[in-house]
């Protein structure tokens, strides 16, 4: 293996494109996707560590954190088979727990994965077409239920479990929202409802039976226990709210018909992602926006809040850019703090949720929590050699300056072009950039990427300093411009790509210059005089990055055909690596490492000379190919960019994980570039705010001086007057509000009568009116009766008292007429005269209210304006309570040390009373166990005298016991003679497992022989190949040279001085000697001698194959039985063992009742005599004993001896063994 190790040291980039992808693991600490790795950030101490993807993986689909913060579950996308890695978080480095795959169906990718709330399920949701639901318990990776989520085959966009039931998981997609439970075994739908088609992107659990949703179109939807509980539409401040039940279930579902029509309007408001916390829940509203809801105990159940908006970003020109950011993805922090947000242009924000819900107005903003990282594919990278920078472009038109000694970002810009390529000056004060219009020199300033020349260069794909900064070589096509620094004039155009030039390298002197194209061509040119020195064509080869060697000998060079180039005089040798394809290549200073980045994203080391053999380290990168490598030029880092939009910094170092040594040390520059102007009104307002500080230190140790006097008095009186005031408030504000009352309830009383009173009034004169017109009409009628009566007696008169007849009854119409209408007006007067009594009520009720609200008002006024002066002077207060509050907080830290010890210190001391009392107990038992210690000594002493006396009767039959005993050690000499013979028979062994040995070593030795004559084989093959190549060189260029001489065939003298050049410049007098002087003898016996070396080669390799392959078998067999053999001789040697320890037991026996018999033989004679029956017991149980265990020995003689014999049969047949058995006396 390689000795050349490449350790991640710091990622800058999000994978924007992971489910979720971000997690807190603690207060401080972050997960989130970058790359092909899993970073784990610290936010205030700014280091990462990473969790690699895996091998051969096509980058992660989602992420989940267990609730209990320690394991991590990354799915990952494969062509054959997505897997779901678990790590422990716990553990360093990151141990991989557990690797789960689908078991009953190929699963390209997991799009979403969830814990259970005590993490010990997980639940994932494969990709289309299946869009599988697979329950797990994952610590033993058991599938416990599977379930297709949707039979239409609509995308399925999130899973997710109950946070208060292992049982429950939820999962919404376009026109799917489905609630199942874990019943015996499977996965149970139990909501039913029909679902409109709406496509819901997000979910959230907010309690334990309520789930919230967003939409595509901006909608939420509250379901509660699987019905529609609340909607509304974020894109306005206007609720629709629809509170379903059995009896309104139609109404509901036309009222959300028509919220839905309604918010047509905002249908691009897409809710990403839901976050739920303890007040409430967060949802993104749309590009740039965050919309939060808090709970309220109303019919509206939660209410809009705040907006929390993206910051506009400072560098960049387009003022609309964070509002077309679309947040993807909010996590929350354990305590519920703090809450990050990333976005789809791969950006982290945070805030804080406490100063979000104290923050008045509509809109509050984000911040940034890590500097603004690269959102779309990063095309240039570059170093130099004066200050610890990189410089890199991307797609998203920014120019980006990072520092890789303290990990930030220095500067950054953003321009109206693509940028395409990129190259720092090594001094680090300028970057030269390729736009896709123009080509721009450009300072780096203190705060600033300034322009100050342009080229007319279009899509420059490659631009590349010198070594010493006087030149730049820019890429136009097939065309390299080379420039100068100093004067900007175009010095040299290198003309002879048929293709793009895809890559350009300077040699260290910068008198080379080295490019490759699309057309697979390698020239080296000369910087001086713009001629190509040297060239290398392979046209079955697209190359896409070229390096030179530090001593200009060698150029490295990599394309499209799967192998790593080493050019050398135009020569080529290959690196074959034929399992991925190679995108970029770069060379350390040193000329020892290589690095390759390969089109899958990984990164490969290597040293240099490349060996023969696939020798390397691979490391898993990025997310996408790798489109550029450098190293720095003190070559201790390693800087690789991407597709992905990531830039890794690798560390360098030996494989003991040293840093690699430098050969001299190397100081970095502190200079930077500023304009005069800026550096002028910097310095002038530094002037100026020194004075200002000045001034303002004096002032406020003046006005702290005298407010610290003051400022207690006047708090109290303050507090004093404003307790006065707010209580005569109080009083006054009661008092008018009882007038207030009473003024209104006496309106009403009289108002009340004033009504009355005109209803009566006029109901009298209606009765009146109405009499009056029935008496004058029955007089009417009387009179048209004696009028009749007069027609008739006098018709004659008619035509004379007509006139007057009409005339008086003319006159009384009038009459009565005039009385009606006064009985009208005075009817209309009374109406007028009770509505004017009624607009003087409420003009006096007005006024009364009007005075009372003036009055209300100018208090109102006095007041504010007292309150207005007094928050100036608590303003112009918290100046000065801000020291007393720094001095209060240092004292009031003190006081939480000293309580913090005293803490400590009761903590000891309740410690060390426990520990005394553990003692005391530990005392007392001592006692107890004294005690009881006391009596079992007594105990002891009486069983010591029994003992005795059991003794004295054990020394009567130790004379049966020494015949026993000798005819024991009888039987057991034939076993150890036995066991002599079976040493012998394995030493045998040993020694022809020894010779085998010899012939296993004599065997691997032929192999090397074998394999040394191959290598020279080889050797001779390719000189000849050469020879061959060299001779078709020169038969070609023979042949060019020949077509050259068939022009002159009309002109003969010229025809033969080419033939004559023809002749000395192909035929030499060496080798016109070196043809005559072969004999095709030779050759033949050579080709002979050749053949049959072959020959026998090739039956010694069939041989020793055949060899290897028996004597592997054999050895196998040996061992098998060898090892059955040591278990039988270990079986054997605890059965002598066990025989051996009974015999010393009866010895000891034997010993102990000799000393007995000796010490009390006196007592002996009396008690035999007293107890002569007792004896005969227990000779009798003895002597059962020791025949029972002669029959058990003699049987095992026997079974051991029939071992041996069987042994004995089998000796012939086994082969010796393998390794050295241990000694019988171990």
């Amino acid at each position: 293996m390689s000795v050349i190790v490449a350790q991640s040291h710091y990622i800058f980039g999000l994978q924007p494109k992971v489910a979720n992808n971000i997690c807190y693991f603690d207060e401080q600490t972050l997960i989130f996707p970058s790359g092909n790795n899993c970073i784990k950030y610290n936010v205030d101490q700014k280091w990462q560590k990473f969790i690699p993807g895996s091998e051969k993986s096509q980058g992660m689909q989602a992420l989940a954190i267990s609730p209990n913060r320690r394991y991590l579950a990354m799915s990952e996308k494969s062509s054959d088979k997505a897997t779901i890695t678990i790590y422990d978080l716990a553990s360093m480095p990151f141990k991989k727990r557990k690797v789960l795959s689908a078991p009953d169906f190929t699963a390209h990718q997991f799009v979403s994965i969830a814990f259970s709330p005590d993490s010990k399920y997980l639940v994932a949701l494969s990709g289309s077409p299946e869009w599988q639901i697979i329950f797990w318990m994952w610590e033993k990776q058991k599938v416990m239920a599977t379930v297709r989520a949707d039979s239409t085959n609509s995308p399925i966009y999130q899973v997710s479990f109950n946070p208060h039931d292992n049982a429950q998981i939820c999962v919404t997609g376009h026109g799917v929202f489905k609630i199942f439970r874990y019943i015996d075994g499977n996965l149970k739908q139990t909501n039913f409802q029909k679902v409109e088609a709406q496509n819901f992107l997000s979910h959230a659990w907010l309690s334990e039976d309520r789930v919230i949703c967003g939409t595509d179109t901006g909608r939420l939807c509250l379901w509660e226990s699987g019905d529609l509980r609340w909607e509304q539409n974020i894109g306005g401040r206007n609720n629709l709210q629809h509170h379903q039940s059995e009896k309104r279930r139609a109404s509901s579902e036309d009222g959300r018909g028509l919220s839905a029509s309604g918010s047509a309007a905002s249908s691009h408001l897409r809710i990403n992602f839901i976050l739920a916390y303890s007040k409430g829940f967060l949802c993104s509203g749309g590009p740039g926006a965050v919309c939060t809801f808090e709970k309220v105990e109303d019919r509206e159940l939660y209410k809009r809040g705040h907006n929390i908006r993206i910051p506009q970003d400072k560098n960049t020109n387009d003022s609309g850019l964070s509002e077309q950011q679309e947040v993807l993805c909010m996590c929350l922090s354990p305590s519920e703090e703090t809450v990050v947000v990333s976005t789809d242009k791969s950006q982290l924000y945070s805030i804080g949720l406490s100063s979000a819900e104290m923050t008045k107005g509509d809109d509050i903003h984000f911040e940034f929590l890590t500097e603004p990282w690269h959102s779309s594919a990063i095309t240039g990278l570059s170093v130099c050699i004066r200050k610890p920078l990189i410089a890199t472009c991307s797609l998203d038109h920014s120019v980006r300056i990072w520092n890789y000694e303290n990990n930030s970002l220095d500067l950054y810009k953003d321009f109206q072009e693509e940028a395409f390529s990129i190259s720092l000056h090594p001094s680090g004060l300028y970057v030269l950039v390729g736009f896709s219009d123009k080509l721009r020199l450009m300072n780096l300033l203190i705060d600033d990427i300034r322009p100050f020349k342009e080229f007319t260069v279009r899509g420059c794909k490659e631009c590349v300093f010198s070594h010493g900064g006087h030149l730049f070589a820019a890429v136009n096509g097939n065309v390299i411009h080379i420039y100068s620094t100093t004067t900007f004039e175009n010095i040299i155009n290198l003309k002879g790509h048929n293709g793009k030039v895809r890559s350009v390298a300077w040699s260290v002197d910068d008198s080379k210059l080295v490019s490759c194209g699309l057309d697979g061509a390698v020239y080296e040119w000369s910087s001086l005089t713009g001629k190509r020195e040297s060239e290398c064509v392979l046209k079955s080869c697209n190359y896409s990055c070229v390096a030179l060697s530090p001593d200009s000998k060698t150029i490295f060079a990599v394309g499209s055909d799967q192998t790593l180039k080493e050019i050398s005089d135009s020569q080529i040798r290959e690196a074959p690596f034929f399992d991925v394809t190679y995108t970029t290549v770069a060379i350390s200073h040193s000329g020892r490492m290589v690095f390759t980045g390969t089109s899958t994203g990984t990164v490969r080391s290597m040293k240099y000379p490349l060996p023969l053999h696939r020798e390397y380290n691979e490391y898993q990168a990025h997310a996408g190919p790798v489109t550029r490598l450098a190293v720095t030029y003190d070559d201790q880092n390693l800087l690789s960019i991407s597709e992905d939009g990531c830039l890794i910094v690798w560390k360098i170092s030996d494989k003991e994980g040293r840093g690699l040594k430098r050969d001299k040390e190397l100081t970095y520059a502190e200079e930077v570039l500023i304009t005069k102007s800026d550096l002028e009104e910097k310095n002038q307002v530094m002037l100026e705010l020194k004075t200002r500080v000045e001034e303002l230190k004096m002032e406020s140790e003046y006005q702290l001086r005298l407010k610290d006097m003051n400022y207690n008095e006047k708090l109290k009186e303050l507090t004093e007057k404003f307790i006065q005031e707010m209580e005569v408030l109080k009083t006054t504000n009661q008092v008018l509000k009882v007038e207030a009352e009473k003024q209104e309830v006496k309106h009403q009383d009289e108002l009340s009568q004033v009504i009355e009173k005109q209803s009566r009034e006029l109901q009298d004169l209606e009765t009146a009116n109405n009499q009056k017109l029935l008496l004058e009409y029955e007089k009417y009628q009387e009179l048209q009766v004696k009028s009749q009566r007069m027609q008739e007696d006098d018709e004659r008169q008619l035509h004379e008292l007509e006139e007057s007849k009409s005339q008086a009854l003319e006159e009384l119409t009038e009459h009565y007429e005039a009385k009606l209408h006064e009985k009208a007006s005075q009817l209309q007067q009374a109406q007028d005269e009770a509505r004017q009594q009624l607009r003087e009520f409420e003009e006096t009720k007005k006024q009364i209210e009007e005075d009372g609200d003036r009055e209300i008002q100018d208090i109102k006024i006095k007041y504010e304006r007292r309150l207005r002066e007094e928050r100036e002077v608590s303003l112009r207060l918290k100046g000065e309570s801000g020291i007393m509050r720094k001095k209060f907080s240092s004292l009031q830290k003190d006081i939480e040390e000293r309580a913090a010890d005293i803490e400590r210190m009761k903590m000891e001391e309740q410690k060390l009373q426990g520990v005394i009392k553990s003692l005391d107990k530990d005392i007392q038992g001592l006692k107890r166990e004294i005690q009881e210690r006391d009596e079992t000594i007594q105990d002891k002493e009486k069983r010591i005298y029994d003992l005795k006396r059991k003794n004295q009767e054990l020394e009567k039959f130790k004379f049966v016991l020494d015949y026993k005993i000798k005819e024991l050690k009888k039987q057991i000499e034939p076993r150890e003679n036995e066991i002599k013979e079976m040493k012998e028979q394995i030493q045998e062994m040993e020694s022809e497992l020894e010779r085998f040995h010899k012939q296993n070593t004599q065997l691997d030795l032929n192999i090397t022989e074998m394999k040394q004559k191959l290598k020279a084989t080889e050797r001779e093959m390719q000189k000849e190949r050469q020879k061959v190549r060299d001779v078709e060189a020169v038969v070609k260029r023979f042949k060019t040279d020949l077509h050259n001489c068939v022009g002159f065939i009309q002109e003969p003298k010229k025809l033969k001085d080419n033939i004559r050049e023809l002749y000395s410049k192909y035929v030499q007098e060496s080798d016109a000697a070196e043809i005559v002087g072969i004999d095709a003898d030779i050759q033949r016996e050579y080709a002979r001698q050749r053949e049959h070396l072959e020959r026998s080669l090739s039956t010694l390799q069939k041989k020793l194959v055949k060899d290897t392959e028996i004597h592997r078998a054999d050895n196998v067999r040996v061992m098998q039985e060898n090892v059955t053999l040591i278990k039988e001789i270990n079986e054997l040697r605890r059965e002598l063992k066990v025989g051996r320890t009974k015999v010393h037991d009866l010895e000891v026996a034997l010993g102990v009742e000799r000393k007995n018999r000796r010490s009390s033989l006196a007592d002996s004679k009396g008690s035999s005599i007293r107890d002569q029956h007792s004896p005969g017991v227990l000779r009798l149980n003895i002597e059962e004993e020791t025949a029972r265990i002669i029959e058990m020995q003699k049987l095992e003689i026997k079974r051991s001896r029939d071992m041996l014999q069987s042994q004995d049969v089998t000796a012939g047949i086994r082969p010796p063994s393998v390794g050295r058995l241990p000694s019988l006396t171990a």
